[in-house]
């Protein structure tokens, strides 16, 4: 069975903090069965756009810089062609993986993601943002940490990056569909720590997919740039869901070099989508 087309973790130097350093990964349980059946929810989500866009459109416009958007477990690039059109009307060049269905790292995977990424970057000459749905977030992050020259930012979905395995709904799948041990795999990469880029994780609380609380990023030491948006919505809808497009327009408006975290409790109408809430993230779990 081939290998991760990432290269192995580089040997750690004396003097760097050991593994046992890492942010703790969540170890609970898988959402409830009643979660994962709320699911349907992400109908409502995508219905809710249409509605949404006057509010939608008057998001800060980008500056034209390249957008990777990776797709998550199972998907493929038709998945994310809404959020790319969102994209390209906020003025941004936005693009698909390029590689199908993704069933998970098999064996040039992520090569191909490597070098779109480099193609990317080289072709337009600016940093390039990642966005990735789920395990697609997965890619974004690593990536990142592998050639963070070429990033201009990581923004994840529901992605389940500290969490253990088994406090998802889809680690089955992804063995089946991938061909691998995801514990085994997983042991090679330290997933939990973030990139050092900023990084946005976006995460709803009623994900019936990974529990959420695998997809919160720790306080980083070695990146203050960190922050994890909370939102309204299904695991499946997320790519979809209005608010989290606000929130995504908001963070790849701001200037390359320049970081600010989340407004979450500006109110008025250039900061919020009328009717819909992004949750206190101080509020206990």
């Amino acid at each position: 069975m081939a290998s991760p087309s990432f290269p192995p973790p580089p040997q750690k130097p004396s003097g760097e903090k050991p593994l046992q350093s890492r942010p703790p990964l969540h170890d609970g349980p898988p959402p409830s069965p009643w979660l994962l059946a709320l699911e349907l929810r992400a109908l409502w989500e995508f219905g809710a756009l249409l509605p949404s866009w006057p509010l939608l459109a008057r998001a800060p416009r980008g500056d034209g810089h390249a957008v990777l958007v990776f797709p998550g477990l199972s998907a493929n690039d038709v998945s994310t062609v809404p959020l790319r059109h969102y994209l390209q009307s906020r003025g941004y060049q936005p693009w698909g993986w390029e590689q199908g269905f993704n069933f998970g790292p098999r064996a040039g995977v992520l090569d191909e993601a490597r070098e779109k990424l480099v193609r990317t970057y080289e072709s337009t000459g600016r940093k390039v943002s990642l966005i990735g749905w789920s395990l697609g977030g997965v890619y974004a992050r690593e990536l990142a940490k592998e050639l963070p020259h070429m990033v201009r930012g990581v923004i994840t979905l529901g992605t389940p990056f500290a969490g253990s395995h088994r406090s998802t709904n889809a680690w089955r799948i992804y063995q089946l569909a991938s061909g691998r041990n995801i514990e085994r795999e997983a042991e090679g990469y330290d997933l939990p720590t973030a990139p050092p880029v900023p990084t946005t994780s976006i995460y709803t609380r009623t994900d019936g997919v990974v529990a959420w609380q695998g997809s919160v990023q720790a306080a980083s030491a070695h990146n203050p740039h960190t922050e994890n948006i909370e939102v309204l919505a299904s695991h499946i809808g997320l790519g979809v869901n209005p608010s989290a497009w606000w929130a995504i327009a908001n963070r790849l408006a701001q200037a390359e070099g320049s970081w600010a975290p989340f407004a979450h409790t500006t109110l008025e109408s250039k900061g919020r989508l009328h009717g819909l809430i992004y949750p206190d993230p101080a509020r206990e779990g």
